[in-house]
């Protein structure tokens, strides 16, 4: 019998409010800031990705844990909008969606987000009639569910076994402990692995973090790469404008995308995420795939919010082409 879903995504899915472009330091003592944009929108690492899937023609379920409320009434309604299945998206009575606040400043972010739902949820929330009626399988968010954390190598087995492919984007550490045991199990369940250069540079380092806080371990972004690939995954590493690199433990290939001009750029890399694995889906190498992935990752960019502009696979397949053209 064939697989009910291209596509299972895992993970977290909450309301963003973005607002900036933010031109001087965040003030407190009631201070009131004017910004140019302020946006509500669908947010979360593991909804953006699945937006972008189903827009790039993806059969896309969801599984996790919103609150029965306001938040997570507008997140389930958003995503069934966008051609997700919400039918595994739970509504939790007693405790509230995640919020997640996003403040631009010349081309960086700060993101604050009230956890609500996410230490919560739990493998009971991923039915094991998707992970075995799925042909591929996305975790997101790793460090924000720690109770999901423990048990998705075991949910990684569950669908490799029933023939599915996995991947995972971790997303940032908030506690900069990077896990490195729990990350070796969940590795080796892992198809391909989809940080950026600022979360590849601290999974590969482990727990070894630089003396100074928030600074990046020393070595090169490929060398990061190949350590990671070196676990067992195909590391796909999105690097901003810089474009893209991927690693297969042999062989690195890069590609350096294309250039658009950024509303803001909340979510391209879960927009990357969606390229990467609808192209590989569809038989591309992985030469091909990056280069999708990149093109994805950067149109979504084109206006504020990050589903807001997710390109079609035929938009992303015309820019791609006209980039060819442009190198001749």
């Amino acid at each position: 019998m064939p697989p009910t879903f291209d596509l299972l995504v895992i993970g977290d899915a909450n309301p963003d409010v973005i607002l900036g472009p933010l031109d001087a330091p965040l003030a407190f003592d009631q201070r009131e800031q004017l910004v140019g944009t302020g946006v509500l929108t669908l947010g979360g690492s593991g909804a953006i990705m699945a937006c972008g899937a189903a827009r790039l023609g993806l059969r896309v379920a969801f599984a996790g844990l919103v609150g029965d409320d306001d938040a997570g009434r507008y997140v389930r309604d958003t995503l069934a909008a966008r051609g997700v299945d919400t039918a595994a998206l739970r509504m939790d009575p007693g405790l509230p969606t995640p919020l997640t606040v996003v403040i631009t400043r010349e081309g960086d972010r700060a993101i604050l987000t009230a956890p609500g739902t996410l230490a919560a949820t739990t493998a009971e929330d991923v039915p094991e009639r998707l992970l075995t009626g799925s042909r591929h399988v996305h975790a997101a968010s790793y460090f924000l569910m720690p109770e999901l954390a423990g048990a998705l190598p075991g949910l990684f087995r569950t669908a490799r076994a029933h023939g599915a492919t996995t991947s995972l984007d971790t997303n940032d550490d908030p506690t900069g402990r990077w896990d490195p045991a729990g990350l070796a199990a969940v590795f080796a369940e892992t198809g391909i692995l989809l940080p950026n250069a600022h979360e590849a540079r601290h999974l590969a380092a482990g727990a070894a973090l630089s003396p100074r806080a928030g600074a990046e371990p020393a070595g090169s972004l490929e060398t990061a790469a190949a350590a990671l690939a070196a676990r067992g995954p195909l590391v796909a590493v999105k690097n901003g404008a810089d474009g893209a690199l991927c690693h297969d433990g042999r062989t690195l290939v890069t590609t350096a995308g294309i250039v658009v001009t950024p509303a803001d750029t909340v979510g391209a890399g879960d927009s990357f995420d969606a390229g990467f694995v609808a192209a590989t889906l569809n038989g591309m190498p992985v030469e091909g795939a990056l280069e999708f992935a990149a093109v994805c990752g950067a149109l979504s960019t084109r206006a504020h919010g990050g589903t807001t502009a997710q390109p079609t696979w035929d938009e992303a397949a015309a820019h791609i082409t006209r980039n060819g053209e442009n190198r001749r």
